[in-house]
């Protein structure tokens, strides 16, 4: 387990950097939806150490890219879907996607079609429910549970952790603290920027102690997207091509690798049939907080020249000419 000490070192690494320049959930209840809270409610957490020694956090995070289509091709009543897939750069490698979208924040005209492909940003720990305010979820078999926290959560819990007064690690079994998630409402979005660290100390109860020890903590690696392979990396490009040119979401071309929501595993001989990859579901994994306003999930896009000018194209044909007039300024 990592020491306070060493992970305000890594939290200053990365700030660091930033400043120098640009499992399968089983189908279970295993996943705590913060976001299913009443507005004036709080939840209480205690976050727990991740099992993998490597992880100087007790948090892994999660890079997603939300590729959207007009439908699903072959269904004449089809509604937009969203396909997630996983930004390269949570594997610590280019991201083609981001490459290309980056270079739109350099025209206003095309930062809010930009924003909408930028990756976004969650958190994933695992802890207890120490108080739950949602009536109709139910503690699983495994008390142990996982929370998928958005930046706004984030920046508290982060924020707390450099501060030079919390001597301690708040996993510490026995001078930890709980972490209060309050829910209110600001500009018609969901608000938690009033949750925070408890003040008191709380060690771990015997009941919580007995079910780490019976069940044991998670890897939380075992909660992120699997690594795309070369072929799947090329998936994501025609998908994304695909969606920014206005089409429908092709299952004959794209559900081998990438499922829309709702959709079945595919059939067929796997000797020729490549499989879709375990994580690729996003939100049958792992949800994305809808609750939390668009806005805060947006916050590492590159900041804007000005505003989004407007266009009254169909957006089928905006989107065609946005790809256009971009690769040809590149080339």
């Amino acid at each position: 387990m990592a020491t306070l000490a060493e992970i305000r070192a890594k939290l200053r690494e990365q700030e660091d950097r930033k400043g120098g320049g640009n499992k399968n959930s089983g189908g279970d209840n295993a996943i705590y939806p913060h976001w299913n809270m009443a507005e004036g409610s709080e939840a209480v957490l205690r976050f727990l150490p991740d099992s993998d020694s490597d992880n100087v956090f007790f948090w892994k995070e999660r890079l997603m890219i939300k590729l959207p289509f007009a439908g699903i091709k072959g269904q004449t009543d089809s509604r937009p879907v969203t396909v997630n897939v996983p930004c390269m750069e949570m594997y610590g490698e280019s991201c083609n996607i981001l490459n290309e979208v980056r270079g739109w924040f350099k025209d206003p005209s095309l930062e809010a079609q930009g924003r909408k492909y930028w990756k976004k940003r969650s958190y994933i720990f695992q802890g207890f429910v120490v108080d739950n305010p949602i009536s109709d979820d139910t503690t699983p078999e495994n008390p142990i549970r996982r929370f998928i926290i958005g930046p706004q959560i984030f920046q508290i819990i982060k924020g707390a952790l450099m501060d030079p007064e919390m001597e301690e690690l708040p996993t510490d079994y026995a001078r930890g603290v709980d972490f209060r998630i309050k829910k209110t409402s600001k500009g018609g979005y969901a608000d938690y920027s009033t949750s925070q660290w408890s003040r008191r100390e709380r060690a771990v109860t015997e009941i919580e102690k007995a079910a780490i020890d019976a069940n044991g903590l998670h890897n939380l690696n075992d909660f992120l997207p699997k690594k795309p392979s070369e072929v799947e990396v090329k998936v994501m490009q025609d998908m994304f091509e695909a969606s920014v040119d206005g089409e429908a979401y092709d299952p004959d071309r794209f559900g081998q690798y990438f499922r829309a929501p709702g959709m079945s595993a595919p059939t067929g001989d796997p000797k020729h049939t490549p499989a879709a990859p375990t994580a690729t579901p996003a939100p049958a994994v792992t949800p994305e907080p809808v609750a939390e306003a668009a806005p805060a999930v947006q916050e590492t896009a590159p900041a804007a020249t000005s505003a989004p000018e407007g266009d009254d194209k169909p957006s089928s044909e905006r989107a065609q000419d946005i790809l256009a007039m971009i690769r040809n300024r590149q080339s």
